[in-house]
């Protein structure tokens, strides 16, 4: 199946702790069917000082359900995803406007 949400797509979180942030997606795992936002479900991981980093409490972005993600429009409102096919390619657009997402 087509991805709906793909990396730098701009979304909002729609459930969990999280709920109403608004985040770029820096990875995208099809397979788990989770993606990591930045600024979005944070974690503090303890890592061991080494000769190359200086360790301690550092926050990192965790992995987010798809379901809980959804597309920012060009109104700045949550959206879903629709295909389409316009002349020989398929694209992705907003069901809200109707515009579409990548060209």
């Amino acid at each position: 199946m087509a991805a709906k949400l793909r990396k730098g797509d701009k979304v909002i979180v729609l459930a969990g702790k999280d709920k109403g942030k608004t985040g770029e997606i820096s990875r995208v795992m099809p397979t788990e069917g989770k993606a990591v936002v930045e600024g979005v479900n944070i974690a503090i991981r303890h890592t061991k000082q080494s000769q190359s980093n200086q360790g301690g409490r550092i926050p990192q972005a965790q992995p987010i359900d798809l379901s809980n993600l959804a597309l920012v429009d060009a109104n700045g409102k949550p959206t879903r995803v629709g295909f389409r096919i316009e002349g020989d390619k398929k694209v992705r657009f907003a069901k809200t406007t109707g515009d579409v997402i990548d060209a």
